[in-house]
């Protein structure tokens, strides 16, 4: 089975392209899926996290509040490392639970959705990397329009990500979408025929 890592800078349009190869019965893993997983109540996650943040970091009925656990992070990095320290080894220990049921299903491929694949330093885990790309400043305007965030915070979220350049030079195969949806499924559909193939051989 060929693990396939999908990424792409946040707004790039991931969600559309893993929603697109799951309607062709392709297995999706996705890291902002188990992310929620691993901070549900009651978890070891959201345990560590309320002994360090405090019970500041929770809504009145025990969930994790992650707007107020955004802000604490960008404002200050060593937070932001406990945080992804903390919960990068629980989801990655989920991904491989997942990633061996697909396996043992016979799946051809599957596909792991990582928006922060470079920054994990996940590179090594698959056999190919797709990238989803557009240009920063149309990851901005969906940004700006999608999470109703001011323009600032909009822009401390692209800085904290790998940059384009970065993710391009990974990728063994980039999706373009900066087009119409029905171009970005026509692109998905040939990796789709592409992976198929590869798995085969």
């Amino acid at each position: 089975m060929l693990l396939i890592g999908l990424t792409g800078g946040i707004a790039s349009g991931k969600t559309l392209v893993s929603d697109h190869f799951e309607t062709l019965g392709v297995p999706i893993i996705d890291a902002d899926v188990l992310a929620r997983e691993v901070v549900k109540p009651g978890s070891t996650g959201l345990h560590a996290l309320t002994r360090y943040f405090t019970t500041a970091i929770l809504t009145p009925n025990g969930e994790l509040d992650r707007a107020a656990l955004r802000r604490i992070v960008f404002a200050n990095p060593s937070d932001r490392t406990f945080l992804d320290n903390t919960l990068h080894p629980l989801i990655r220990e989920l991904s491989g639970e997942r990633i061996e049921a697909a396996r043992k299903n016979n799946h051809p491929y599957v596909i792991y959705a990582v928006p922060l694949l470079i920054e994990t330093s996940q590179q090594d885990r698959f056999d190919r990397i797709v990238v989803v790309d557009v240009p920063q400043s149309t990851q901005l305007s969906r940004l700006l329009a999608r999470d109703e965030s001011n323009k600032t915070e909009a822009e401390a979220i692209l800085a904290a990500q790998a940059s384009r350049e970065d993710r391009l030079k990974i990728a063994n195969d980039v999706i373009d979408n900066t087009g119409t949806i029905e171009n970005t499924y026509a692109q998905v559909q040939t990796l789709h025929e592409s992976f198929l193939t590869l798995a085969k051989r």
